[in-house]
Order: C-alpha cells, then sequence, then structure tokens
C-alpha cells in the first residue's frame, strides 16, 4: 500500500512522523519501563518501612529515655498523618530532624515535614509516574509496587530492632535511616530521567460516566467513602499501638517481631492468590469478605496471648491489608465510570486521610477511658464491622 505522504511535500512526511513518534515515543533518555517499575518498587518498600512503620518500633525506647507522654507522641504522628496532603530528601532531613528531638514539642514540626515528604513518596505519586509514563502497562507496573511494598513492615520492624539492639539508641538510629531516604532519593532522581509523560490510546466513550458532583448525589459514594474512612481509622490504630499492645500482653519483644514479620508476606500472599485466581470474582463479595476479616483479626488479637493464635492474626490482618488497596481501586470505575475517577476517588481518599490522621492520638484518648489494649481493640473490631456493614449496603449506582 502507498503512504500517500510519500508523493507529498516535505511538511506531510514531518507531520506524519511526527504523529506516529507521539503515539510510539518512550523516554528515550531515561531507564527502561522494567527498571523504573524495580526502582520505583524498592523506594516504595524503604519509604513505608521508614516513614510508616518505624514509629511504632521507637515509641517505647522514646518514652524510656526521654519520659514524655505516650498522647503527646502520638499526636506528633497524627500531625504528620494529616499533612500528608515533598520526597526523599525531605524525608531525609525530617528523619534526621526526628533524631536531634530533645523537647516532645520539637516532634510536631518534625513530623509535619514528614507528613509532606509522605505524600510525595509513597504509592499515589508513584502510581502516577507509572500511569503517566507507561499508559498501557501501568495495571502491571501498580501490581509489582504493591507486591513489592507489601514487605514493608516485614522489612521495617526487625531492622529497626536489630539496629537498636546492636548497641545505637533511637536517635543515631534515626540518623541511620535518614542516609538511607537519602540514597532513595538518589535511586529516583536516576530512575526518573528523561520525559514525564507518553501517548495513551484513544479514549473509549465516556458519556455514561459520573461526575463528581453526581457522585456525590448518590449515597453509594458516602457509604464507601465512610467504609474506607473507618477502615483507615482502624488500621492506622493498630500500627501507631502494635508494639505497645504487645508489651501490654506480656510478649516479648522476639515474639512480637515474628508476628509483625508474618503480616508482610501475608499482604503479598492474599495479592498474589487474588493475580492468579480472583480477578474473575464478583468486587462486591470479595470487598464483604476482605472487610470483614479485618474485625475478625482484631478480635483474635483482643483475645490471644500465644505466639500461635497472633500468628493466625497476623496472616488474617496481612490478607485484609494486601486485598483492600485492590477492592477499593476497583470499585470507584466500577461504580461511578472512569472518566472521572481521579476526581471522585481523590475526594475519598482525602476523606479516608483525616480519618487515619487522627487514628493515633484518638486511640490513646480512648486509652484513657479503658482498662487496656484488649478492650482498645474490641472498639477497635466493632468499628471494622461498622465498615463491612456499609460497604455491603453501598449498592452500585
Amino acid at each position: 500500500m502507498v503512504d500517500p505522504c510519500a508523493t507529498q511535500p516535505s511538511p506531510c512526511r514531518s507531520a506524519a512522523r511526527v504523529a506516529r513518534a507521539l503515539h510510539t515515543a518512550v523516554p528515550a533518555a531515561g531507564p527502561g519501563y522494567h527498571t523504573t517499575v524495580w526502582a520505583l518498587a524498592l523506594g516504595q518498600v524503604l519509604s513505608w518501612a521508614v516513614l510508616y512503620y518505624a514509629f511504632s518500633s521507637l515509641l517505647l525506647p522514646m518514652e524510656a529515655t526521654m519520659g514524655w507522654s505516650r498522647p503527646a507522641m502520638m499526636g506528633a504522628l497524627t500531625l504528620g498523618l494529616a499533612v500528608m496532603a515533598g520526597g526523599s530528601v525531605l524525608a531525609a532531613i525530617g528523619v534526621l530532624g526526628w533524631s536531634q528531638a530533645t523537647q516532645v514539642w520539637m516532634l510536631y514540626p518534625v513530623w509535619a515535614v514528614l507528613g509532606v515528604a509522605m505524600a510525595a513518596t509513597l504509592y499515589d505519586p508513584a502510581f502516577a509516574v507509572l500511569t503517566q509514563r507507561y499508559p498501557e502497562r501501568y495495571r502491571e507496573g501498580i501490581t509489582t509496587l504493591t507486591l513489592v511494598g507489601g514487605f514493608a513492615s516485614t522489612l521495617s520492624f526487625p531492622a529497626v530492632a536489630a539496629l537498636l539492639h546492636a548497641g545505637l539508641d533511637w536517635r543515631q538510629t534515626l540518623r541511620g535511616l535518614a542516609a538511607l531516604l537519602l540514597a532513595v532519593a538518589a535511586l529516583h532522581a536516576w530512575a526518573l530521567r528523561g520525559a514525564m509523560r507518553v501517548a495513551g490510546p484513544p479514549q473509549a466513550d465516556q458519556q455514561a460516566d459520573a461526575t463528581l458532583r453526581e457522585a456525590l448525589q448518590h449515597r453509594s459514594f458516602w457509604l464507601l467513602t465512610l467504609c474506607f474512612a473507618l477502615y483507615a481509622f482502624v488500621q492506622a490504630a493498630m500500627w501507631a499501638h502494635v508494639l505497645p499492645a504487645f508489651a501490654d500482653k506480656g510478649v516479648s519483644t522476639a515474639d512480637g517481631l515474628i508476628v509483625l514479620m508474618t503480616v508482610g508476606p501475608a499482604q503479598v500472599a492474599g495479592r498474589l492468590l487474588y493475580a492468579a485466581v480472583g480477578r474473575g470474582w464478583s468486587l462486591r463479595r470479595l470487598g464483604a469478605l476482605v472487610l470483614a476479616a479485618l474485625p475478625l483479626a482484631l478480635a483474635l488479637f483482643a483475645i490471644s496471648r500465644s505466639l500461635v493464635a497472633l500468628l493466625v492474626f497476623a496472616v488474617v490482618f496481612g490478607v485484609a491489608n494486601g486485598l483492600v488497596t485492590i477492592v477499593r481501586g476497583g470499585l470507584v470505575p466500577l461504580y461511578f465510570g472512569r472518566s472521572h475517577v481521579g476526581r471522585i476517588g481523590g475526594l475519598m481518599s482525602g476523606i479516608g486521610l483525616v480519618a487515619r490522621a487522627t487514628a493515633p492520638v484518638a486511640a490513646t484518648a480512648l486509652l484513657c477511658v479503658m482498662p487496656g489494649y484488649r478492650e482498645l481493640m474490641g472498639v477497635l473490631s466493632a468499628l471494622g464491622m461498622a465498615a463491612v456493614l456499609a460497604f455491603w449496603w453501598a449498592e452500585p449506582p
């Protein structure tokens, strides 16, 4: 077949070449797809390990050496989660500042900085990079990121414990973690070289998709938002207090670390199971099952003291955490279409972040009026059941 531009003046041929390039261009100056995905995945697992999970590991050492009250320290973490609304260098600066705190009020500006750093380094920014740079392969990349990121808790708790047991105090441990985050910053700078955006396939007819305004008029939006806000609150409260809760049970540090190291592989196992056999499952039924696993896990934690029972908790809790991200990510386009998924999902996530931000200090306040962590876990389990009910009542519009 003859190219109609072959016999035309050179401007026509140039325009054709430009049009073809827009649809086939890949960032030439930067690393390839697999290198970029794995660099971001490594950055994710290290950033989650330091910025999200390390606080609970260092809570008791800070309390022991500084005498600061637990509610005051939890307030600093709450501020960090509230600000989560940049980057690895900023994270390193924040962690280094954390290591220099000599008064409890100093934790607050530090965690305000770390909140901005979390917003710039954790999952959502990495998802956006892959979506823009590889529009036809971003789902594969996001799956890889979440699979690797699922090991963050498995890495964080034993790594911090090993540093503390090696003779480092909590300040020296934080300086080492700050250096690690600087290495992550260098890795990101290298992996994200080149053009940021490539052209994607044409969009399909989107007239049937709901706008943000239309979504807000459906009770399903508000029920789903309530569901995932409750889930975020319960999950954040659990992680913020997990090591003090182990100490309250009389569980040894070694056994506690074994339990926490099980959560990460359980998260990954849940995602792998879904990838292997669960793609044909009804998302509503899968969601109800996954969400119901959270209150079950917390009830197990509340009544358990043996290592075996706590390992069962870790598996159930980990599988639920691993799959809830997939459920939440699939429900918005399923219920409201894809055209405005960013706005609709963004508002839903923003409300969830507020719930997550209040969780550490709210749980501490509950402890002030409760006998102990067993009762707190019972309350969190009840909130988890409320999330399940909200989810099931949120039928597709």
